[in-house]
C-alpha cells in the first residue's frame, strides 16, 4: 500500500491541481445565466496561459464522483503539489469526506465558485469545503479560477 500522506522526493512545487466536481463538465450548456458560457476546456486554456505567466503548471481534472476528488486531494499531497483549486460543485454543500480530505493534507486548498453561493438558494450558503479550505474565491465567473491562481502564486 502506498502512503499518500507523505510527499515523494520528486516534489512538484510548481504544480497546481485544479479539481472540478459534478456537472462542471456541462459548463457552457448548463444554466449559462448563472455559470456563464465558457466551457471547462475554455477555463483550462485560461489557466494554462496564466499559469505560464506565473511559472505554474496546471493539472486540470473533473469528475462527477466524490471519491475521485478525495483521491486527487490525497494525490496532490503525495506528489507535493503547490496548491489545489477546488470547485466541488454541489459536493461543496454536502461532503464531509471532502472536508476531511482537505483537513488531512498540508497542501493549501482554495475553494472556487463561478457564482456566489451566498446570493443563491439557502442550501448553498453552507460549505463543508470552505470550512477546511485556506480561502474562497466566488462570484467572478471563470475569472474566479484566475483570481485563485494569482493568490496561489503568492503562497
Amino acid at each position: 500500500m502506498t502512503d499518500t500522506a507523505q510527499p515523494h522526493s520528486d516534489l512538484q512545487d510548481t504544480t497546481v491541481f485544479v479539481l472540478n466536481g459534478p456537472n462542471l463538465n456541462l459548463l457552457g450548456l448548463r444554466e449559462p445565466t448563472i455559470y456563464g458560457s465558457q466551457t471547462l476546456d475554455d477555463i483550462a486554456g485560461m489557466l494554462e496561459d496564466r499559469g505560464q505567466e506565473l511559472g505554474l503548471e496546471i493539472d486540470m481534472r473533473q469528475s462527477n464522483h466524490e471519491g475521485h476528488l478525495v483521491d486527487w486531494l490525497h494525490e496532490a499531497q503525495a506528489v507535493g503539489a503547490k496548491a489545489v483549486l477546488l470547485n466541488a460543485g454541489a459536493y461543496t454543500h454536502t461532503s464531509v469526506a471532502l472536508h476531511d480530505a482537505i483537513k488531512a493534507i498540508k497542501v493549501p486548498v482554495i475553494e472556487v465558485h463561478l457564482s456566489n453561493p451566498h446570493t443563491r438558494e439557502a442550501f448553498r450558503h453552507h460549505s463543508y469545503v470552505g470550512m477546511a479550505a485556506k480561502g474562497t474565491v466566488a462570484g467572478f465567473g471563470a475569472n474566479s479560477y484566475i483570481v485563485a491562481l494569482d493568490a496561489v502564486s503568492r503562497l
